[in-house]
Parts: structure tokens; C-alpha cells; sequence
């Protein structure tokens, strides 16, 4: 059981940065592995990119790999997405999710039992 507010979304042009915060509540924050999925109008939810309970593994899709960045500060019990070098195509909601299931972390939605409210990421051309 654990609670998620996502922040930090908005508008910017092509090839700028946003950085998504994602904040929980509870003591047991550092239980979770933690992950960022996308849903763009029209298409499926997405999974962008995982990192592990300590901080020390992380997973990437391939059309951000290279571009985004997951970290988390279990002390402020936030996880975080670095956007760099955004295209058209990275517009969607944005969603904070946390996993309890076993494993290091995981990449498909089933596996999170927790979920954010979303913020919305919009890149124009």
C-alpha cells in the first residue's frame, strides 16, 4: 500500500528537458522497486524505465535509453525521471509506479500495485 503524486510535467519544444518527480508516502518507500510508464492518445501504456529498491540497478526502454535518466533519494522518498533531448513522439501522461512483487524490478504494468495520478508531458515540433 503506498500513495504517489507526480509533479513536474508541462510544455517544451523539441530537444529541451524535463525532469518528473514522483512522491510517496509511508515508511516502507525503499520495499518498492520504482518505475515511470507513458500513455500517448490512441496507444497502449508504455514502459519507460525501472529502478531497482536501493538505487543500484535500472532498465531503460529502448526509445529513451540514452536520453532519460530514473533515480531515487529514498531519504525523500521520491523517485525521479530526467527527460533530456525530448522529441514529439515522448508526449503522453506520465505515470509513477511502485512494485511489490519479487524480483529487482519489473517492466510490464501488472507487475506494480501502486499508480500515480499522472502528469501530462507535451513536446511541440
Amino acid at each position: 500500500q503506498v500513495q504517489l503524486v507526480e509533479s513536474g510535467g508541462g510544455l517544451v519544444q523539441a530537444g529541451g528537458s524535463l525532469r518528473l518527480s514522483c512522491a510517496a508516502s509511508g515508511r516502507t518507500f525503499s520495499t518498492y522497486y520504482m518505475g515511470w510508464f507513458r500513455q500517448a492518445p490512441g496507444k497502449e501504456r508504455e514502459f519507460v524505465a525501472a529502478i531497482s529498491r536501493s538505487g543500484g540497478r535500472t532498465v531503460y526502454a529502448d526509445s529513451v535509453k540514452g536520453r532519460f535518466t530514473i533515480s531515487r533519494d529514498n531519504a525523500k522518498n521520491t523517485v525521479y525521471l530526467q527527460m533530456n533531448s525530448l522529441k514529439p513522439e515522448d508526449t503522453a501522461v506520465y505515470y509513477c509506479a511502485a512494485g511489490s512483487y519479487p524480483g529487482t524490478y519489473a517492466s510490464t504494468h501488472d507487475r506494480y500495485n501502486g499508480w500515480g495520478q499522472g502528469t501530462q508531458v507535451t513536446v511541440s515540433s
